[in-house]
């Protein structure tokens, strides 16, 4: 009911079904792209129960909700008759035209995209990761054979979610730019096909076909569903509308398989190593400042969206390199300290039992890796909170990068819950107690640093309280 009554708030305030162009979610928010902005009443909406606030930017409503974001979205779908077969009647009205293309308008471009395209994969990335940091776990610490029908019954869990991302990548990819999602899910399912990847020795027409890995790989086919929206934009001007539901998805794939095999999968590969040598580059020369930096950095990425830019640069790590020292490490510091300056927040406005219970559960789920409950329901509101974050994440990611923290493993969420994603895959147990001392360090400083600060900020406002009554009573 409480997702019922919002939808129906929501609803009215961004202006009615007819102003909305687009509804989706990802982990934690409620994504609704509105027509006309005009129409929305934005105060309103920052009071909206049932959200822990919102955010607006290129033409999107991002309602953050937390991990019941799915109920809401269904709510949302029932209340307000939205689908996207009816939107597709809608003429597509270009919110962002009148924008100014500056760095931040393209900055916000690739964020917004791969959010859309990697946050639907989340869960199945985040159950692939576990899983496959659980077997290691059990070959290295509890005798389980790497051959016996337990260990390959995970892998294939594991293989269901990491070597087939370019299936998820092309039908997420593919929804996105509008075009139909099962022709972007069948070009991945090629590219990962036993016949194409890692197969020696193939042409196309005579034109020979560089051997790629494909399983887990996203550039290739990122850049193929890419391709296809041209072509399909091509091919819907010059097929016969009577025959264009048989030839033009037979035309599609005959062009762009082709294309994407001799030219995309390649120039992944290129990119991929190119992308290993510079993080190793910045690691063996600066990996003590430039993780500490990002992981204060990493709460504003999260709420830009930019942080869905650097999963991508995580995956090609951990395909090139085999670990990733990054994306994770810097989400997984960030993470834990956003979640222990909100647990310091709800120790200290424990008198209001309401607010605390509800700040205790988003710090734990901070914890765990869902941190936006927390930075919208309990810590935007108190800027000087976050200078605590900052220390925290300073502390923790100086430790880390000193000691040059890795994951070995690639997934959504970072945080307490992930923890295995740093064991080595041969169960040596160094890299794990530099993750465990990391985030201790954060953890503990974050709290400590933020409690202070609010007991000083307490203590100021007595003080300039009382030093008002006294000039009140002088005069």
């Amino acid at each position: 009911m409480k997702y019922i009554n919002m939808s129906k708030e929501v609803l009215k305030q961004v202006g009615g079904l007819d102003n909305i162009q687009q509804v989706g979610h990802c982990a934690t928010r409620l994504r609704i792209n509105i027509k006309d902005e005009d129409k929305v009443n934005k105060k309103a909406l920052s009071n909206v129960e049932g959200s822990h606030g919102f955010v607006f930017k290129n033409g999107q409503i991002q309602l953050v909700i937390g991990a019941n974001v799915g109920d809401a979205y269904n709510k949302f779908l029932e209340v307000s008759g939205y689908s996207d077969e009816s939107s597709k009647e809608v003429e597509k009205q270009d919110y962002q035209s009148n924008r100014k293309k500056d760095f931040k308008y393209y900055v916000d471009l690739v964020g917004g995209f791969f959010a859309e395209i990697f946050m639907p994969i989340v869960p199945a990335l985040i159950t692939g990761g576990v899983i496959l940091a659980v077997n290691n776990f059990l070959i290295n610490y509890f005798d389980v054979s790497p051959e016996s029908g337990t260990a390959q019954i995970i892998l294939a869990m594991f293989s269901a979610a990491f070597v087939m991302l370019p299936i998820y990548l092309g039908y997420t990819t593919a929804r996105k730019l509008k075009l139909s999602p099962i022709l972007g899910a069948f070009l991945g399912a090629i590219l990962v096909s036993p016949s194409i990847s890692g197969v020696e020795g193939l042409d196309f027409l005579g034109i020979p076909v560089v051997t790629v890995e494909y399983g887990g790989s996203i550039i290739p086919v990122i850049a193929g569903v890419g391709f296809m929206y041209y072509v399909n934009k091509l091919l819907d001007k010059i097929i016969p509308e009577f025959v264009k539901y048989l030839l033009k998805p037979f035309i599609t794939m005959l062009i762009v398989v082709p294309f994407t095999l001799i030219i995309f999968g390649p120039l992944g590969t290129i990119l991929s190593e190119f992308v290993g040598d510079f993080i190793m580059w910045l690691m063996n020369s600066a990996g003590f400042i430039a993780i500490p930096l990002l992981a204060a950095v990493y709460p504003y990425m999260v709420m830009l969206g930019i942080d869905k830019a650097t999963m991508p640069i995580g995956f090609q790590a951990i395909e090139s390199l085999g670990f990733d020292p990054v994306h994770i490490v810097i989400g997984f510091i960030s993470n834990l300290c956003v979640g222990a300056t909100t647990l310091a927040v709800a120790r200290f406005v424990r008198k209001d039992k309401e607010k605390s219970g509800a700040y205790y559960s988003f710090g734990l789920t901070g914890l765990f890796g869902i941190t936006e409950p927390a930075f919208y329901g309990a810590l935007i509101g108190r800027p000087k909170v976050l200078i605590g974050t900052a220390i925290g994440a300073v502390s923790g990611g100086l430790f880390a990068g000193i000691f040059s923290l890795k994951s070995f493993v690639m997934g959504g969420a970072p945080g307490l819950f992930t923890l295995l994603f740093f064991l080595e895959p041969d169960g040596q147990m160094g890299n794990m107690i530099i993750a465990l001392l990391s985030g201790a360090i954060s953890i503990v400083v974050s709290f400590i640093a933020t409690t202070f600060i609010l007991r000083y900020d307490e203590r100021k406002n007595k003080g300039k309280a009382i030093a008002e009554k006294v000039e009140i009573e002088h005069v």
